[in-house]
């Protein structure tokens, strides 16, 4: 049976939007067993957020339940996925083909989720050249000509640090306007280029703050400790 969804309201929030993939990905997990329909308290809880919260996202996709029945899984999976753009395929091009480049070439989840890795380039004349995830790493110099060949929409940068803002300056020039940048560096771009960062380091570095928190009581000082410091410090 082919879905027809209802007009989707625009102006869906930012933070609505980084939301829909969870909803989409609890609504994946659920079709897979089989289930036909979920209340929102049920999704709410597998997507990790609350009730009010999850309701109020989808009703900015026009959809709101059936009450005492909940969502149809299928036909929510199919709105969110459409409102992100995931009935299509996405060409993605990876640049810098280093240890997480490469990693990110063979994850095996992108394809399944409508991003198709099209293209690898590097800088090295190293890489350049040798196969990884099937297809042959280009050279940076060739992106004008790979973005129109393999029609890229999105880019993945995943350079040292210092190379970042040059990379993604080139990228802009050559069209692309959605960038997702793993470097650990701050990179501008232009109005009207889609940056997000995904920075590991500072993640793991929030992840040690938390731990040092919980276990504060067995890492701090004692105020003696602390007064006897701070006269030494003094001299």
């Amino acid at each position: 049976m082919k879905l027809v969804s209802p007009p989707v309201p625009r102006g869906v929030p930012e933070a609505t939007v980084a939301r829909l993939p969870l909803y989409l990905r609890a609504l994946t997990a659920l079709a897979e067993r089989g289930v036909a329909t979920v209340s929102s308290d049920e999704l709410a809880e597998t997507s990790g957020v609350n009730s009010a919260k999850l309701r109020k996202d989808l009703s900015y996709l026009g959809s709101y339940g059936t009450r005492g029945v909940g969502y149809e899984v299928e036909f929510l999976q199919h709105q969110i996925s459409r409102e992100i753009g995931l009935t299509q395929d996405w060409s993605v091009a990876i640049v810098g083909i280093g240890n997480l480049g490469h990693a990110l070439a063979n994850y095996g989840g992108f394809a399944s989720r409508g991003f198709r890795i099209a293209a690898l380039l590097d800088a090295e004349p190293e890489r350049v050249g040798t196969e990884v995830a099937g297809l042959h790493v280009r050279p940076v110099d060739e992106l004008e000509r790979i973005v129109t060949e393999h029609n890229i929409a999105i880019a993945i940068v995943a350079t040292p640090a210092h190379a970042a803002q040059a990379v993604c300056d080139r990228l802009v020039e050559v069209g692309i306007t959605s960038i997702l940048n793993f470097a650990p560096a701050v990179v501008q771009v232009p109005e009207g280029v889609v940056l997000r960062k995904v920075d590991l380091s500072t993640e793991l570095q929030i992840l040690a703050y938390h731990e040092q928190r919980r276990n504060g009581s067995a890492l701090a000082l004692t105020a003696e400790q602390a007064v006897e410091l701070a006269k030494a410090v003094r001299g």
